[in-house]
């Protein structure tokens, strides 16, 4: 089961401020928990996000979640979202310390190897960085 916990941010208003933190076990499900989660959050900022910007961030959600169960080798992940004024930040940390490798798509379906260009392509920026227990991915998602 997996535990979700509201933080209030950094001193600014809940608009520029207001951060959501998810632990989820690295499991296949994690990933559509971490949308559903990601949508609640979305849906409660203000000014309002638009649509095209609430499937990017559900698209960097997904696949930041996904490729941290899926490549990484530790028992959980977390994801963090932080709403700033002209973006949301989407973090997930997980326990492996190898950075994302991209690769050459497989059409076939089997291997995957497209989430990580979408999500470079989806966010202003995207940071990769190793913390003591892993890695920390972080895609800013333009509002």
């Amino acid at each position: 089961m997996s535990t979700a916990r509201l933080v209030t941010g950094s001193g600014e208003s809940d608009e520029a401020g207001t951060s959501w933190s998810l632990v989820l076990p690295a499991r296949s499900a994690a990933a559509p928990e971490a949308r559903r989660a990601a949508r609640r959050f979305v849906r409660r900022l203000a000014p309002r996000v638009v649509d095209r910007v609430a499937q990017d961030i559900d698209l960097v959600v997904t696949e930041l979640v996904t490729n941290a169960v899926r490549h990484a080798r530790g028992a959980t992940c977390t994801l963090i979202l932080d709403a700033r004024p002209d973006a949301v930040e989407v973090t997930v940390v997980d326990e492996d310390p190898t950075p994302p490798r991209p690769h050459a798509p497989d059409f076939s379906g089997c291997l995957g190897g497209f989430g990580w260009p979408m999500v470079r392509r989806l966010a202003r920026q995207v940071t990769v960085a190793l913390i003591p227990d892993g890695k920390a991915v972080c895609a800013l998602v333009p509002r």
